[in-house]
């Protein structure tokens, strides 16, 4: 994955707009993590911890995983700003390797759209979840009007099921849940969470 570009937005990441849809997303995330606190979770392509850092009261332990070692600064400057205790980063890219990692639950918010593969990295994730493990995912409803050369459109509920049940897990249930003006490419657009079950 070409990263230069998330090198370069780093510092500024952050944006009121983004922390606007975090928010969101954290929101909708955290019903997912009722009865978690003996979990590990790992978010994949974690950015700034904007979302995963939020929710960091309600597991055992988080690494925050990105291939932007600029991105994952940003992340352990407000671990330490903040005194979060259970949670570490690690610069890993897994389209290109996968470290040797286990996890209850993964998180992958607004990632899947930017990674040419996605079997192959939904393959990946499903590897590095413990027995009855959950991968959520967050990411746009396909969306007609966007069309960019190094991102997916969204993605329709019926193809992301179908890919994932390909992968393994045995249960997948889908549900848009927020719908936002310019959210996705200056287009507005609807959001869906993820959840399977291995």
């Amino acid at each position: 994955m070409e990263n230069n570009i998330f090198e370069q937005l780093a510092r500024r990441y952050d944006t009121e707009e983004r922390m606007k849809l975090a928010k969101i997303i954290t929101k909708e995330v955290r019903q997912e993590l009722q009865n978690s606190t003996s979990k590990s979770l790992i978010d994949y392509g974690s950015g700034t911890g904007l979302i995963s850092l939020e929710l960091s009261d309600l597991v055992d332990s988080m690494l925050l995983i990105d291939s932007s070692r600029q991105m994952l600064e940003v992340a352990t400057a407000k671990i330490s700003r903040r005194g979060i205790t259970n949670s570490k980063v690690l610069y890993s890219d897994f389209t290109e390797r996968t470290p040797d990692l286990q996890a209850d639950i993964v998180l992958m918010s607004l990632v899947l759209l930017h990674i040419p593969d996605t079997k192959k990295i939904l393959q990946e994730l499903y590897n590095i979840l413990n027995k009855d493990g959950k991968l959520l995912i967050i990411d746009f409803d396909k969306h007609d009007k966007v069309s960019h050369p190094k991102v997916h459109n969204g993605f329709s509920h019926k193809e992301l099921k179908k890919r994932l049940s390909e992968v393994g897990f045995r249960s997948t249930e889908i549900k848009t849940f927020h719908y936002g003006n310019s959210i996705f490419m200056n287009q507005d657009a609807s959001m869906f969470i993820s959840s399977s079950i291995k």
